[in-house]
């Protein structure tokens, strides 16, 4: 055949053309410059990324006749040899089809003999992993300690696979994946020079398919390249390789932040319709929401996201206004069905239903907002409320006296005179109250208010009494009873604080002061510090006049946890001490292990 496809055409000849292994190639000319190079080296690396074209060049550089140079010429006998693969002095062997015995004994019995008319003789075995065991265990001895003119190249994809006596003999250099924009980049050049127009589009859709090898890359760009004439497009490349329309995805992403659950579905049935695989879809959609989580987060992109430019300023769009935290939620499910759509017998099924629960996960809220809202509705319930409005001022014509305790019958409004009326008039001595001020029956401290100048009666000087406000408590009741009132009115209007005062217990209660203690751990006592003030005010309110709060710290309660240890710490020792475990031990010459206590 006369045709040459695109990875044997341009395989390139110098380490300057090898593409994006700069830290392999760099490293071997160092190494032939100085005369440093290893009798046994081993490359490895993913597939199509050049191991065995730098083994080649590398057989070129030392058998050059201008050499052992960097650079071959390319022109000498042994340059063209090698780059026909006819050369005599270099031997490459396939790994997966010469790994018995008795190659690897044939081989060592041609190491004997020198090479034909180049300095070295070079062998170059290709995805040496294949070897046996006993194959490798038959090299050890020639490769530790080979002849001066030969030298062992080796090339494999799965350097775990071979031993660890092979590894300590060979100098390793690992090949990396080229990246998408590398390899795009690469397959422009080769375009140029065959004359071929394709979208650059085309071409990193092409990169990303071919997963970090030059060579996948290059094949599928020639299969292209074979089914079309003229310019190529990127819905005939779509085509030819049956590959899912990156646009598709950011469709698919753009739904899911909109909400738009049919869209999804309609793009999904329009996929599976046109026979794409559901499975490497999902696997794409994975890729493309953990690229969307790192584009949020906005650092080295470069790096991180192995996407072309113009699509990285696509998901830096889409993602304006998405939080992190959501975009992780997604991935997250993402994660978690993957395994279900792959083993599932229906996966667009599995598919559908994968994204109808991201539907129902509401997005969650950052902690710093979380957080944000809970310190306002601490401010709100706690610390300074706003609903708490200061004590209303006592009317001008209102007298509060001193009581010295509660009354068993309700308060009676004490008459006063008006400030315009003058002296009150003496009542005869017969008809005045059998009750004076110092009876304590009567509450004096209950204020009677007067009703304003403008609402007076028709008849001078005289003045109905105002009913007072209905009390939340009766006076009678003895002062648990009040207490618990007190905290049902706390309970229904603040909550936190009534949680936290109805942990303490009433101490005493005047007609001026209350009393409370409370006692367990600190976090108690501060929460009703810090709202003394309000609880002053609920106070007031409550008993209608300015109480006294005292609070008072008491008396930690004794430690659960620390009794309850001692406790199986007791029941422990009289279990190790009781006559039937002393028995059973010397009996069976055992020892206590554990003592486990059933209740």
């Amino acid at each position: 055949m006369s045709y040459l496809v695109l990875a044997r055409k341009y395989r390139p000849q110098t380490f300057e053309q090898v593409v994006k292994q700069e830290h392999v190639t760099r490293t071997l000319a160092n190494a032939i410059s100085s005369d440093r190079v290893a009798h046994a080296i081993l490359f490895s690396g993913p597939r199509g990324t050049g191991k065995t074209t730098v083994a080649r060049i590398l057989a070129k550089a030392m058998n050059c006749k201008e050499g052992p140079t960097p650079t071959p010429c390319n022109e000498c006998r042994s340059c063209k040899e090698i780059t026909a693969g006819s050369a005599s002095d270099v031997f490459e062997i396939d790994g997966a089809s010469n790994n018995g015995v008795d190659q690897i004994r044939e081989l060592r019995e041609n190491v004997r003999y020198m090479p034909a008319h180049s300095p070295h003789k070079i062998y170059i075995i290709d995805e040496v992993h294949m070897l046996s065991i006993a194959a490798f265990n038959a090299l050890l001895k020639t490769l530790e300690e080979p002849p001066a003119h030969v030298m062992f190249l080796f090339a494999t994809t799965e350097p775990h696979k071979i031993p660890i006596t092979i590894l300590s003999r060979c100098q390793r250099h690992d090949l990396r994946r080229i990246s998408i924009e590398s390899v795009a980049e690469h397959m422009a050049f080769l375009c140029s020079q065959e004359g071929i127009e394709i979208a650059r589009e085309s071409l990193d859709l092409i990169a990303r398919e071919a997963d970090g090898s030059m060579r996948d890359a290059l094949s599928l760009l020639d299969q292209v390249m074979s089914c079309t004439e003229g310019s190529i497009t990127q819905a005939q490349a779509l085509d030819i390789l049956g590959i899912i329309d990156r646009k598709i995805l950011f469709d698919i992403s753009a739904s899911i932040f909109q909400g738009d659950i049919p869209d999804i579905l309609d793009i999904f049935d329009t996929i599976y319709d046109h026979g794409h695989n559901i499975k490497e879809l999902y696997s794409d959609l994975i890729e493309h929401f953990r690229n969307l989580l790192v584009v949020k987060m906005g650092k080295k992109l470069d790096k991180l996201v192995d996407v072309p430019a113009h699509e990285i300023r696509l998901m830096a769009d889409q993602v304006r206004d998405v939080s992190e935290i959501h975009l992780s939620q997604l991935l997250d499910i993402l994660f978690k069905e993957e395994s279900f759509i792959r083993l599932s017998s229906q996966p667009k099924l599995a598919l559908e239903m994968a994204f109808i629960r991201m539907f129902q996960t509401k997005p969650v809220l950052p902690i710093d907002a979380l957080i944000e809202k809970l310190d306002l509705l601490k401010k709100g319930m706690g610390e300074h409320p706003a609903n708490v409005h200061p004590p209303e001022p006592v009317a001008p014509t209102e007298i509060r006296r001193p009581a010295t305790g509660y009354s068993k019958e309700p308060p009676t409004p004490v008459k006063t005179r008006d400030r315009e009326s003058g002296p009150a008039p003496q009542k005869p001595e017969s008809e005045r109250d059998t009750h004076d001020e110092t009876d304590p029956e009567i509450p004096l401290d209950r204020p009677a208010p007067l009703k304003p100048e403008s609402e007076k009666d028709a008849v001078a000087g005289q003045r109905e009494p105002e009913v007072p406000p209905e009390m939340p408590f009766n006076p009678s009741d003895s002062p648990d009873k009040i207490w618990e009132k007190l905290l049902s009115v706390v309970m229904e209007k603040y909550p936190l604080l009534g949680v936290t005062l109805k942990k303490g217990t009433l101490k005493s209660l005047t007609e001026q002061r209350l009393e409370i203690e409370i006692s367990g751990n600190g976090f108690n006592v501060n929460r009703i510090g810090k709202n003394e003030a309000l609880l002053k005010q609920i106070c007031h309110d409550f008993f209608r006049k300015e109480m006294e709060v005292l609070i008072k710290v008491g008396e930690m309660q004794s430690n659960d946890r620390e009794q309850r240890k001692n406790e199986r710490e007791r029941v422990r020792q009289e279990a190790l001490a009781h006559d039937m475990t002393r028995a059973a031990v010397e009996i069976f010459g055992g020892r206590v292990v554990e003592v486990k206590i059933l209740r």
